[in-house]
């Protein structure tokens, strides 16, 4: 039996620098007003195993980011710190690994239909400076990869959110168990889900 769009899961975790920017609430909000329901929530400090095995949950994504990496140094006439991917790569997840261990996280699951698609489209792009103004990074960031380039650290971009439904799929259950994430109903899922909006009238 196919399941409903409205239980499609995606994972957020507020960065660090997000926590120490007091904009927990508003992140929230924005998921929160659109629809999306939040069914798992916890704070606490990562490991830097934990970080470690996140990142590499899909084992192409070493070498697809020291890739994109290389790639972004040559376009901006720079020299990449090596020419070898997975070297790249490798100094990316140390990076991620200082920052993603500095202080607390809070990891959230949302539900509702389209909940990847929206929750990416309502974080902006990965490089704030390059997020559109409306989305939380292009609103509250202002880091880009050359200033984390520059200073040998990952960018400051506040949230991790899934980018795409089977990738939700590995990471939920690496952060949450499934005890830790709730079934429930909440109002207006009648309003957004129900084909004919009963019980408006009565």
């Amino acid at each position: 039996m196919t399941s409903h769009p409205k239980d499609e899961r995606t994972l957020v975790v507020v960065k660090p620098d997000g926590i120490q920017r007091a904009l927990i609430g508003e992140i929230m909000k924005r998921y929160e007003r659109i629809g999306l329901k939040l069914v798992a929530l916890k704070m606490f400090v990562p490991t830097e195993k934990m970080i470690e095995e996140h990142y590499l949950l899909d084992p192409r994504w070493k070498k697809n980011v020291g890739e994109k990496a290389i790639q972004s140094y040559i376009r901006k006439g720079e020299e990449p710190p090596s020419s070898d991917p997975i070297e790249v790569g490798n100094l990316v997840v140390e990076r991620l690994k200082r920052y993603m261990t500095s202080g607390p996280v809070i990891a959230m699951v949302w539900e509702g239909a389209h909940a990847v698609e929206l929750v990416r489209k309502i974080t902006g792009s990965t490089e704030p400076r390059s997020a559109e103004i409306g989305t939380i990074r292009g609103d509250f960031v202002v880091d880009s990869y050359q200033m984390a380039d520059g200073a040998d650290r990952a960018i400051r971009n506040l949230i991790h959110a899934s980018g795409s439904v089977p990738e939700a799929n590995k990471e939920i259950p690496h952060w949450f168990g499934p005890e830790e994430i709730i079934a429930y109903s909440v109002p207006h899922e009648a309003i957004l889900y129900d084909v004919d909006m009963k019980g408006i009238l009565g």
